[in-house]
């Protein structure tokens, strides 16, 4: 069973981000950029803009995103078993699934149109967005280089 999850983006197709490190949120952009090289690789790992440090790929998620992942699946929780016991068929087991005992599914997450847009000058083509009351120094979201805007 494959359960879909979406998460939004702003109207720039910015995606929000919190770093594992600072717990400070920023936004990278999903996808790659008109501007990006083709056939650009990327970076196992990226460096936060505001501190610097770095993570894997699969380690920035938002408290709200992570929220609403385990709410999605909490909901979806009967179906998956359903489904998982449907392949066990036997004449001394039976399952029934309660689904007025499943939680609803949670809201969709909304993401505001805020913070501004900064580049770096040795990968202009990836910029993030950062809190309008950041001061930098930044750092490069693919090689952790310090820049000034």
């Amino acid at each position: 069973m494959e359960i879909a999850m979406e998460l939004p983006l702003d109207a720039d197709g910015f995606l929000r981000r919190e770093c594992p490190n600072c717990q400070r949120e920023f936004k990278w952009h999903h996808g790659p950029t008109a501007d990006a090289p083709e056939g650009i690789v990327y970076p196992p790992v990226h460096w936060c803009p505001l501190c610097g440090r770095s993570a894997a790929l699969d380690s920035w998620w938002t408290q709200a995103q992570i929220e609403y992942q385990q709410g999605v699946l909490a909901a979806s929780a009967g179906d998956i078993l359903a489904d998982a016991f449907k392949a066990v068929r036997s004449d001394h087991l039976r399952l029934e699934v309660n689904r007025s005992a499943q939680p609803a599914q949670p809201d969709p997450l909304v993401e505001p149109d805020d913070m501004v847009i900064v580049a770096p000058p040795c990968h202009p083509w990836e910029p993030v967005k950062v809190p309008d009351e950041a001061r930098g120094p930044f750092f490069c979201l693919l090689c952790g280089e310090a820049f000034a805007v």
